[in-house]
């Protein structure tokens, strides 16, 4: 049952919701609480009820009783989070959409903060920075969110690359429906699912807006998100990122853009291969052979730049298909990881590291990063997989996440010598 909308907002939050009744009133109220009357007339939340088992169902009607900017998606079978948000998105009114998921939420003032933003650079997207939030309380600012500073006035992703390296999830993104609907971007079923989404927004866009402000609060912990459950449902990434390369080779993308993202594939493979919460031990060769396998199909012919040090590394051994080679070197990386968490008194001398983290927690096949999202739903219909599946982008963390932007002239390796990977 879909509520009728009254008006043609500016903004339109879609919320897809399922089993997160001990978040979902924080989320709505961070988008609706407090706002003028002028500010509530230019919004409206689309929530999607994905056959949630528990009482998110109960308390959207309750909610939207009285709040004519609220309507109701009910859906009579679990989904997924993919086809939700597209549910939503279908229902939605608004010249721009804002995917929001229903475990996180936004800081007082974020709305009115975005609609100025919105009406003064009507932009294609908008992007906005965001802390992760522990479930102890700490903060977490985000290993790429530097990439947001001093970006003036719209820009595209020829004049500013690096954008491409941020966390490639929906949440980060305000988006232009007008031009949504021009690439004809949904979302796909699976885990994994907002990899063919939001790159292809940045390269389609002829107007980026950056907010160099924190508007979301990404929670991380939650019980059941996919970042700690061992799944073979982490071998969707493959059947995203062929959807994703397949956008790519149908549009004519900048060779250096597809360098860039090809990078960034491998480094996000290489932090879930490595991922004990993630992956059983007895998949791990299996999903190493399929990485390798994607590095030999879409390895650009000329070249692509790598990322330095044990990252880099990484790739090269992926890129020889050499998994007991792998294995080695994830082995003693982790030992050595481990005899330095031994000593925190030296470890906090060395200060906090990129991810703002200690040396310690750092480890390339640790959770600490791969930059996408699950949240909010379960993934076609399967039991809950949770709201979060990643921290950090890749490329702007450890776990292979130096990959130099458009960088013309290669990365540097450990050595200091020029790396320029090249097809076999």
């Amino acid at each position: 049952m879909v509520t009728d909308p009254t008006r043609t907002p500016l903004l339109s939050f879609v919320v897809p919701v399922y089993g997160v009744e001990a978040y979902l009133y924080q989320c709505l109220e961070s988008i609706l609480g407090g706002l003028t009357a002028e500010e509530s007339a230019a919004v409206e939340v689309v929530a999607v009820d994905d056959a949630s088992p528990d009482r998110c169902g109960e308390m959207l009607h309750s909610y939207a009783a009285g709040r004519p900017q609220v309507r109701v998606v009910r859906l009579a079978r679990n989904v997924g989070l993919g086809p939700a948000r597209n549910a939503g998105l279908d229902q939605a009114t608004g010249e721009y959409v804002w995917f929001v998921d229903s475990d996180d939420w936004l800081p007082p003032g974020t709305v009115a903060t975005v609609l100025r933003r919105l009406r003064r650079d009507r932009p294609d997207v908008l992007l906005l920075d965001h802390l992760r939030v522990h479930d102890n309380g700490r903060l977490e600012v985000d290993a790429s969110s530097h990439l947001l500073r001093g970006v003036p006035g719209p820009v595209t992703l020829t004049e500013r690359p690096e954008l491409l390296r941020l966390q490639h999830t929906a949440w980060n993104k305000v988006v232009r429906r007008g031009f949504l609907d021009e690439l004809g971007l949904r979302f796909h079923p699976g885990w994994y699912e907002d990899i063919p989404f939001s790159h292809p927004l940045l390269i389609g866009a002829r107007r980026i807006s950056v907010l160099d402000q924190v508007c979301y609060r990404y929670r991380q912990g939650r019980l059941g998100a996919i970042t700690s459950t061992r799944s073979d449902r982490h071998f969707d990434a493959f059947a995203q990122y062929e959807r994703l390369f397949d956008w790519v080779d149908r549009h004519g993308v900048d060779p250096r853009l597809r360098a860039d993202l090809f990078a960034l594939m491998i480094s996000h493979y290489l932090v879930v291969v490595g991922n004990d919460d993630r992956l059983h031990p007895h998949l791990r060769r299996d999903f190493f052979r399929r990485v390798a396998e994607h590095y030999r199909r879409y390895l650009p012919a000329e070249g692509y730049p790598q990322p330095e040090g044990v990252p880099g590394l990484k790739h090269r051994l992926v890129g020889r298909d050499s998994y007991l080679a792998y294995v080695a070197l994830r082995r003693a990386h982790r030992m050595a990881g481990r005899l330095r968490a031994t000593r925190p008194a030296e470890a906090t001398a060395d200060g906090p590291t990129p991810s703002g983290t200690t040396p310690g927690d750092t480890d390339p096949d640790g959770p600490t990063a791969d930059g996408t999202t699950q949240g909010g739903t379960a993934p076609d219909g399967t039991t809950q997989d949770g709201t979060a599946q990643g921290g950090t982008a890749p490329g702007g963390t450890a776990p292979g996440g130096t990959a130099q932007g458009a960088a013309s002239q290669g990365a540097v390796a450990a050595d200091g010598s020029k790396v320029l990977a090249r097809r076999r």
